[in-house]
């Protein structure tokens, strides 16, 4: 029954996302607001799918905390392919940073690009990547929207704690912002690279900010630590 209900969740999500990127098309002509909006409306189709197919239910917590700071950055947990989706409602669009091969994809990288995405060459040193942090700078400030991150560089799985990268620490310290951490545990119900989708609750929790003014080192260490506490919680 979970493998048919997986086909089905497959079918319709794949169906779905490329009839609403082909209508999207010319927002690629018109102010940024347009495209951000079918971001937000792939967003709510797949949470509406995965109610209808597999009964998960998702569960925002902590949104009082983006009120508490007028501007302010996101560092998120990364699981799955699902909190790049969902977290353009509560954030209403994001700023996100994304490896440079995600912006070759037909229609999907022409819509990054049309929203201010940032890339980065993931593991080399090249003269995009020194001036890496040069664009973040400059996109935050020129834009209304929170940047979001995944420090963890990758997806994981559900329990795994692996190292944050040392970037976000240089992050926090060139924005000189709030930071507001992410847990969630997306991945128990669609894993990492699995066909297979699974029933139960998605939480995703937007915990406490962390105010600038930290040494790097320790804004990177208080982060990952409360993340993976938060995570623990869902197990």
């Amino acid at each position: 029954m979970q493998f048919l209900r997986s086909l089905v969740f497959n079918i319709l999500l794949f169906t779905g996302l490329i009839f609403i990127f082909i209508i999207a098309i010319p927002t690629l002509l018109l102010p940024s607001k347009f495209t951000l909006f079918f971001g937000r409306l792939s967003a709510n189709y797949i949470i509406i799918l995965m109610r209808i197919t597999l009964g998960n239910k998702v569960i925002f917590t902590g949104l009082e905390n983006l009120k508490k700071v007028e501007k302010y950055f996101v560092a998120s947990a990364h699981q799955s392919m699902f909190e790049t989706f969902a977290l353009q409602i509560p954030l209403n669009g994001p700023i996100f940073i994304l490896k440079k091969e995600l912006l070759k994809i037909p229609l999907f990288g022409w819509y990054l690009k049309k929203i201010g995405a940032i890339e980065i060459i993931r593991e080399t040193t090249t003269k995009e990547n020194l001036n890496f942090f040069d664009k973040i700078n400059f996109q935050v400030n020129k834009e209304n929207r929170p940047l979001l991150i995944f420090p963890q560089g990758t997806r994981v799985g559900p329990l795994d704690q692996i190292p944050f990268k040392k970037g976000v620490g240089r992050i926090y310290e060139r924005l000189n912002l709030p930071c507001i951490p992410v847990a969630l545990n997306t991945g128990k119900v669609w894993p990492k690279n699995s066909f297979m989708k699974f029933s139960g609750d998605i939480h995703i929790s937007f915990l406490e900010p962390i105010m600038p003014g930290k040494e790097k080192d320790e804004f990177v260490k208080e982060i990952e630590n409360k993340i993976y506490t938060e995570i623990k919680k869902y197990y």
